[in-house]
């Protein structure tokens, strides 16, 4: 019988590193993700875990090795906008519209995606169902949080891309986080979470970002090692 060759990783990194003003952030980063996979992305502040997730995200470029989706560099033309349309984006700017409800908030980016019918689900499920036609400048900060979370629902992409989600979070808040990224893999969706606080995942990757390096080994001394 032939043999059969293992599925392709969804995402891979092939030997990425990332230069920002002459400073080296990440060096040499391999790693793979599959369907249904989940990677957390541990360090101290300014380890470059942000600057992971952007270049996931497609905001910045790495310096050198490349980041595959189903085999093909995400910059590629042709891969550039199909890549794009699986992701879901969560950062610490919650890009909330203040005078908009909190329906209207989740409801804005659904139909953005030709989606409907997801909204008042995904807001009942993060805990925000008697606040669905308030004013979202009256959130408090964990709310704005659930908010977030409820948006990132009803948009529905694949891969999860989560720089501190629990962040303003309690207890409830935190366990309904983990609560949707479980059933997102179950159905074969990918988390990759940045985090200094903990989150359970089960059977989740680590990938522990080393403090940046130190400023002596900027571009220059290295291209003249």
């Amino acid at each position: 019988m032939p043999l059969t060759k293992p599925p392709l990783p969804r995402l891979l990194l092939n030997n990425v590193s990332c230069i920002r003003k002459g400073q080296i952030v990440l060096r040499n980063i391999n790693v793979s993700v599959h369907d249904g996979g989940a990677l957390v992305l541990a360090g101290p502040n300014g380890s470059g875990k942000t600057t992971f997730l952007r270049m996931l995200a497609t905001f910045s470029r790495p310096s050198a090795g490349e980041i595959l989706w189903n085999g093909h560099n995400i910059n590629s033309p042709g891969v550039f906008d199909q890549y794009k349309a699986e992701l879901g984006w969560m950062s610490l700017k919650d890009a909330i519209k203040e005078k908009a409800t909190v329906l209207e908030n989740v409801l804005f980016w659904e139909l953005l995606e030709g989606k409907y019918g997801k909204s008042k689900k995904a807001i009942e499920l993060m805990g925000l169902g008697q606040l669905m036609n308030s004013k979202a400048k009256f959130l408090s900060m964990g709310q704005r949080k659930r908010l977030q979370l409820a948006r990132l629902l009803a948009v529905d992409r694949p891969i999860w891309l989560l720089d501190e989600p629990s962040v303003a979070l309690d207890a409830e808040g935190v366990r309904l986080l983990e609560y949707i990224i479980a059933e997102h893999r179950k159905r074969g969706g990918i988390a990759i979470v940045a985090t200094h606080l903990p989150i359970e995942m089960e059977d989740a990757m680590t990938l522990r970002l080393p403090t940046r390096f130190p400023r002596r080994n900027s571009l220059y001394e290295l291209m003249e090692k």
